[in-house]
């Protein structure tokens, strides 16, 4: 089993997104040891597991983790949607110690949740957003069995629970007498819920968010505990707004309120709030976002009669254009005027999808002409997607800030960390939202960054074979473009074996576009006024005609003949890929080729007369081509009766190790390259030409042999007597 290091007992400060950035510094650290063997264990966990007769997974060694391990194991395994009946069985019995459980989002049934976390010492449980199958009355019983729990559960999360399966009126919060703090949004909770819970002997901090309480007044007996109520979305209230304020003035020790509303409510209860002098004078926070009738100057006078007020929440107002509510003060606003305010927002609103939307509204426009590298903000927006993946006015808005962000040469300042996590985040829109072309090309722009596509990890492979697909689907010359550079670019970063899988990705797009008859247009024509798109296109089909399965499916005559006029281009791109795509149909010979022999015949001699009227391969191209292996060039190297096929091979070959001596000499020699070029230079049948190149390619290896020693297995002709 993967060891840890122990780590002492303490509270991990949680981390701040900031001017100064420590969140940020973070992520441009390498990862702490006990993340990368949480992570190792979490990606493999059956292995270091038994299993019960149950099917619940059981550690194999019986030594227990330091309880904040724990915690973090358990976090982690949440956060990557984990936890099961199965996996969460590595929490019962005595192994580990729980005190601060995250469970979000777990598909687990009742009695595994009992059995797995309510023997642990827990002072917290987030249980946000599990399976119906749990259900609150599920969670609050299961943890009521333990006595210590009762008394010492201080933090529970409830939200987008249902209540009871069975008996929705059931009461069950009165047995955790050691609460101090509750959420338990989205769920449909009433006026007598609420009552029981504003019993609670410690409670602090409540939120009702989006619940069916109609009547706040049983606050009134906690009205000396309470110092934070959440109520926002709150749309089944129907307490008059003079009886609301009246409850709220009671709040004696309320230090933080929030009534804001994403659907922007017509409600004048924030309205008549900022009107009274009378209430909430040690209020330190409050959130109004998203209400009507809101001015600069009744927020000021509402701030200015309370000193303690730190934070007010304004996004989606009419209010926080003043200097005073500018949020870069003592004073923290939530709004849309200024980047100090939308970040604010970010941070106050990751989880509620309506604000978020707004927010990266509003940071599209203020980065648009961003010239300032911000890790910072872009953090933000990475949280901001993965919190609502579903949700395609999130999706759509945050690429398209994800763009500003690292457009042109702003990524070369971020993080590499934070870059692999908003790619992967784009990818994920891009495969949900297939359909939603704006989308889509946010993504695709994104990606196309050089610092992007060279250094930062990300899985290519599913990059590679979407952006493929994408291309072809495409009409605009532009994006056409972009796309052919990724793949280029891609390509060259696969394994071998992905490679061969694109390039049948590839063909099966362009096989499709064959069948229809428009294989020409497509490839060629349709970019034949931007010769940038049609050399790497070619240059993708070069790639697919390498594969021999695949040549019959290539067979096609108005392509070929099309690929032939292309040998004569003025461009030596388009020229040299069109002869290579030639050249290696050819190559299977007279019974593998299954159009019409006088074609085959034409092409010979055209591919032919085409080499001869090339530059010396020390040529300039404005696209060097790039080679993971040179093995596909010498089969070709081998059609003695196809002197342009050995040409061709023999001419690319030199261009290039003339290029980039340090990495094609080395692959000829470690392919015994350099031995095949010797046997094809001394073969009589070979042509003169090939000769000749080869004797270049061999001359240039000796005048570099010295930087990477000559290979032992190399066997140098003998010479030739004359007698």
């Amino acid at each position: 089993m993967v060891r840890f290091l122990h780590i002492q007992n303490r509270q991990r400060a949680p981390l701040t997104i900031c001017g100064d950035c420590p969140a940020v510094q973070a992520e441009a650290s390498p990862y702490s040891l006990v993340d990368i063997c949480l992570n190792a264990l979490v990606a493999d966990l059956e292995k270091f597991c038994t299993e019960r007769p149950d099917g619940s997974l059981c550690l194999k060694e019986s030594e227990r983790l330091p309880q904040e391990v724990a915690d973090q194991l358990l976090q982690t395994m949440a956060y990557r949607e984990l936890l099961n009946d199965g996996t969460v069985g590595i929490f019962r019995g005595n192994q580990m110690r729980l005190k601060q459980a995250c469970i979000r989002k777990a598909k687990i049934s009742a009695q595994s949740f009992k059995k797995a976390f309510c023997h642990h010492k827990l002072v917290e449980l987030d249980a946000a957003g599990m399976n119906a199958a749990v259900t609150v009355a599920d969670v609050v019983s299961g943890l009521g069995t333990s006595t210590w729990i009762q008394n010492n559960l201080q933090c529970l999360v409830l939200d987008s629970l249902t209540f009871s399966s069975t008996n929705p009126h059931e009461r069950c919060f009165s047995q955790l007498s050691g609460l101090r703090s509750l959420s338990i949004t989205n769920v449909l909770f009433h006026d007598e819920d609420l009552a029981e819970v504003a019993s609670l002997p410690r409670l602090e901090s409540l939120d009702i968010s989006n619940t069916s309480v109609t009547d706040i007044t049983a606050l009134l007996t906690c009205k000396n505990r309470l110092k934070s109520l959440t109520m926002h979305s709150v749309k089944c209230l129907k307490m008059s707004t003079p009886k609301f304020l009246d409850v709220i003035a009671e709040l004696n020790n309320l230090l933080h309120l929030d009534i804001s509303d994403e659907q922007h409510s017509t409600s004048d209860i924030p309205f008549h709030l900022l009107g009274r002098k009378d209430i909430l004078p040690n209020l330190v926070s409050l959130d109004i976002s998203g209400s009507k009738y809101i001015t600069d100057e009744a927020v000021e006078a509402f701030v200015q009669q309370r000193p303690r007020m730190q934070f007010v929440g304004l996004l989606g107002t009419e209010a926080g254009f003043t200097e005073f509510l500018s949020g870069e003060g003592n004073l923290k606003v939530s709004g849309g005027e200024n980047e100090m305010q939308i970040l604010e927002a970010l941070k106050r609103y990751s989880e509620r999808a309506c604000f978020v939307k707004e927010a990266f509204f509003h940071l599209f426009t203020q980065t648009c002409f961003m010239r300032i590298t911000k890790p910072e903000i872009l953090k933000l927006v990475i949280i901001g997607m993965r919190n609502h993946p579903l949700d395609l006015a999130v999706q759509l808005t945050a690429s398209a800030c994800a763009l500003n962000l690292t457009r042109q040469g702003l990524a070369a300042g971020m993080p590499v960390r934070l870059l692999s996590s908003v790619i992967q985040l784009l990818l994920k829109a891009m495969e949900t939202f297939p359909e939603q072309q704006q989308l889509q090309k946010n993504c695709l722009l994104s990606l196309s960054s050089v610092r992007i596509l060279q250094d930062v990890p990300f899985n290519r492979f599913a990059a590679a074979k979407f952006v493929v697909q994408w291309l072809c689907n495409q009409e605009n010359q532009h994006i056409q473009r972009i796309a052919v550079n990724i793949i280029s670019i891609l390509a060259l970063k696969l394994s071998d074996e992905q490679a061969a899988q694109l390039t049948s990705e590839f063909y099966i797009v362009v096989g499709m576009k064959l069948q229809l008859h428009v294989a020409t247009s497509w490839t060629t024509k349709t970019f034949s006024s931007d010769s940038s798109i049609q050399h790497k296109v070619l240059g993708l089909l070069n790639n697919v005609s390498e594969v021999k399965e695949l040549h019959p499916k290539l067979m096609q005559k108005d392509f070929i003949e099309h690929v032939s006029e292309l040998l004569s281009s003025v461009e030596m791109e388009v020229s040299y890929f069109s002869a290579g795509i030639i050249a290696n149909l050819l190559s299977r010979g007279e019974q593998a080729w299954t159009l019409s022999q006088t074609q085959r015949r034409s092409l010979i001699e055209k591919l032919h007369s085409a080499l001869l009227k090339w530059p010396t391969p020390e040529c300039k191209m404005v696209a060097l081509p790039a080679y993971r292996s040179l093995r596909p060039f010498y089969p070709l190297l081998d059609c003695f009766a196809l002197p342009g096929v050995q040409i061709w091979a023999a001419w690319a070959i030199l261009h290039v190790c003339c290029k980039t001596p340090a990495r094609y000499c080395a692959i000829l020699i470690e392919e015994n390259g350099v031995q095949h070029l010797y046997n094809i230079k001394e073969n009589v049948q070979s042509d003169p030409d090939v000769q000749y190149l080869t004797t270049e390619i061999l001359t240039y290896m000796d005048t570099h042999m010295k930087y990477y020693g000559k290979p032992k297995h190399l066997k140098e002709p003998q010479a030739k007597s004359n007698g």
